[in-house]
């Protein structure tokens, strides 16, 4: 039986992001956690005024850091990410220490080709420049509507960069726009095992920053290889799917399929 759940927020989002979702995954019965990034405040603000420690983070880092809450678990958990968030989940997922995992818009693993035009604008703010990757970059509103909020009002998007929205360090986006040209990457994920538990991909229609036809493309990278995973697409949603009003209707799509996975209380 599994019980509980591990959330993993992505780049410039805090994790308090998740309070709606472990609200309504407590009240089935799971119990929650949704960790910070290494260097991440417990509070909004005081991760926006404290960035010194987010200057040299990459995926390793934030997958290693997360493999040791998982580990302090008296049972494997079930992982929900977002963007890298998700990118992480399925790191966790082949490293055997999670039952199951859902991956909302999830970064690029490695061996997925494509490159749609709006990723890499939204990627320009991070990698228009190489000190970057030594560095904490913050949103500014403008580039937050274009890369989360595009599916969504002007006015919610604001209300969502001024509540959410913190500074994140820049290597992880070199880490996965380099990763398809090196023989290793941290954005690595073994899609040939077919030992690992049930994974779900979800993709958001109207995305910027991770494009649908870039999930599809790691969901071919499993089914090609005989792995199982499911995939979903919400054709009307954003970025900001997990947190802006229509969150509901994907967390609970989340939870319909977990129990059809017997991965529940």
């Amino acid at each position: 039986m599994t019980t509980s759940v591990v959330f993993i927020h992505g780049l410039w989002i805090h994790s308090v992001s998740w309070l709606p979702w472990r609200q309504l995954f407590e009240d089935r019965g799971y119990h929650t956690l949704a960790p910070h990034w290494p260097g991440d405040k417990d509070t909004v603000a005081a991760t926006r005024t404290e960035t010194g420690r987010l200057l040299d983070v990459g995926v390793d880092e934030v997958t290693d850091s997360y493999a040791q809450v998982v580990k302090d678990l008296p049972d494997a958990p079930i992982v929900v990410g977002h963007s890298f968030g998700g990118l992480i989940a399925q790191k966790l997922l082949d490293r055997g220490l999670a039952a199951g995992a859902v991956c909302l818009s999830p970064a690029p693993i490695k061996g997925v080709r494509a490159v749609p035009l709006s990723l890499l604008r939204s990627s320009l703010p991070v990698l228009r420049s190489p000190a970057n990757k030594r560095r904490a970059v913050s949103l500014t509103a403008r580039q937050f509507t274009y890369a989360f909020g595009n599916a969504i009002s002007s006015e919610e998007s604001e209300q969502l960069y001024n509540e959410l929205t913190i500074p994140s360090p820049g290597r992880p986006l070199f880490e996965a726009s380099t990763a398809n040209f090196r023989k290793t990457s941290p954005t690595a994920v073994d899609t040939h095992r077919g030992d690992r538990g049930p994974l779900l991909l979800i993709a958001a229609g109207q995305d910027h920053t991770v494009p649908a036809v870039v999930v599809r493309g790691a969901h071919q990278l499993y089914v090609r290889q005989g792995a199982p995973a499911d995939l979903r697409t919400y054709e009307d949603r954003g970025h900001s799917a997990p947190f802006d009003h229509g969150w509901l209707e994907i967390a609970e799509d989340a939870l319909a399929w977990l129990g059809e996975h017997a991965l529940k209380p």
